[in-house]
């Protein structure tokens, strides 16, 4: 039983070896120039490392990954039914038929709703705009005070 799970063991004992001497290593060939503060800052691709270190990101990039995801995901499901076409025939052809024109409707649907326009501005516009007038009524308060 123990023969069984002796190549499991011997893999990780391997990984695990092999981690520390990489670990050790760099430490000790990272200790060999010479340090100093502009050595040990971030590089950040040529551009000071200052303000914060997670800016906030808009909305609409979290949205767009998220649905890359979903349609990339979605195209996964090809595969299998390209593989398995001739012996599904035409109950085959027109389930995936079904399945595109529905990708394709979510895909014109985020279209419509503007989801993949990097240009217009975040904030939406207002349905309508309702005009107030606050000038003080002055006549009317004095009518109300005497009552």
């Amino acid at each position: 039983m123990l023969q069984d799970y002796l190549p499991i063991l011997l893999q990780v004992i391997v990984a695990i070896g092999f981690a520390a001497v990489a670990l050790l290593v760099s430490v000790l060939i990272g200790r060999v120039g010479k340090r100093n503060p502009i050595k040990d800052s971030a590089y950040e691709c040529g551009m000071l490392p200052i303000g914060e270190a997670q800016p906030r990101f808009s909305v609409k990039f979290y949205l767009v990954a998220m649905l890359f995801i979903l349609f990339d995901i979605e195209a996964i499901f090809l595969y299998p039914w390209a593989v398995v076409y001739k012996q599904l025939k035409m109950f085959g052809f027109f389930e995936m038929l079904t399945f595109v024109v529905l990708i394709l409707a979510g895909f014109f649907y985020i279209w419509q709703k503007g989801v993949l326009d990097w240009a217009r501005n975040e904030e939406p516009e207002p349905a309508m705009s309702v005009r107030m007038n606050l000038t003080p009524l002055e006549p009317v308060a004095e009518e109300l005070v005497r009552r």
